[in-house]
């Protein structure tokens, strides 16, 4: 009898109600609970230095002056008439184009070389193991390496005019004729390694009933590479070059250990012009904007990689 008035009376349904409720809410706040800490982590060591940066681009005299005042858009009008940021966008654009391409059609050949068959075994292991070498050394390393490497005294040149390519010393690093060329080179060598590693992934796992199809067809191997390898391939090649083009752009070690961005501007990146506007010329409200539009570039070519992930 009493449990009857209980259920007339609504008790027994409320409480059901109410945990069915603290239990929906339970599961759906306990994922929150274990990534608040590194959302945390993330605004602190992310989004609050990201923020500071624009507030003190809009500033006159950030950091150095107690009372530094609002100048609105000033500092990226100084920025863009300056002659030599738009001298390291060129450069900037120049190098990380060249290294993208070479990237890929380096990666890819080295990949499709490990994967060959015709290449013996213990070869090819010697090989994979010379062809990642580039990616075990720091980018202070590279830089070492190369400028002694470079150097007009150094064994490259010392090999060129052996062969009679150069009748004398050419200085790689020094000349503004050949400085951003040998920069460009210099980090070529340095990145390849990840395409070659992620496309030799992507190599093994094409299947290999579409070459035997291909073979009873009768196509040749250029014709194979043209229409089974790249287009199985192409996914990945987008995704490592977007990525590859997001880190190229913000190249910092690598081109100050060799030119420091000289001479006269010749390998003058946006970072390393960022760079020396903020330690060099103490003018952090400038180099807060150029920094605040390398961001921007930067979240532009992120958009296209979310993009095309999404469309995967």
């Amino acid at each position: 009898m009493a449990r009857a008035v209980r259920d007339v009376t609504g008790t027994r349904p409320r409480k059901r109600k109410w945990n069915l409720i603290s239990y929906q809410a339970s599961t759906r706040l306990t994922p929150l609970f274990y990534v608040t800490p590194a959302t945390l982590l993330f605004c602190l060591l992310m989004l609050y230095p990201m923020v500071m940066v624009i507030r003190y681009s809009l500033m006159d005299g950030a950091i150095v002056k107690k009372t530094a005042g609002f100048a609105g858009l000033q500092n990226y009008r100084a920025v863009f008439a300056d002659p030599v940021f738009w001298e390291s966008v060129g450069n900037t654009l120049y190098f990380t184009v060249m290294s993208v391409i070479f990237h890929l059609l380096i990666g890819l050949a080295f990949a499709l070389l490990l994967n060959s068959p015709r290449v013996n075994q213990v070869l090819r292991s010697v090989l994979r193991v010379l062809f990642i070498l580039p990616w075990l050394f720091t980018a202070v390393i590279i830089a070492i390496i190369w400028r002694l490497l470079l150097d007009p005294n150094g064994v490259i040149n010392n090999v060129l005019m052996t062969l009679h390519i150069v009748g004398f010393k050419v200085e790689w690093f020094s000349s503004p004729i050949t400085a951003l060329h040998a920069v460009t080179f210099v980090n070529i060598w340095a990145g390849y390694p990840l395409y070659m590693v992620s496309l030799l992934a992507g190599l093994q796992g094409i299947p290999t009933e579409l070459y035997e199809a291909a073979d009873i067809d009768g196509a040749n191997a250029w014709e194979k590479l043209r229409h089974i390898t790249i287009p199985q391939l192409m996914p990945i090649m987008i995704s490592i070059a977007l990525l590859d083009f997001i880190w190229t752009m913000q190249v910092f070690p690598l081109v100050w250990m060799t030119t420091g961005g000289g001479p006269i501007h010749a390998t003058e990146m946006l970072s390393t012009y960022t760079y020396k506007l903020a330690f060099r010329e103490y003018d952090f409200s400038l180099a807060s904007a150029s920094a605040v539009l390398i961001l921007l570039l930067s979240m532009s070519m992120t958009y296209f990689y979310i993009k095309h992930q999404k469309a995967r």
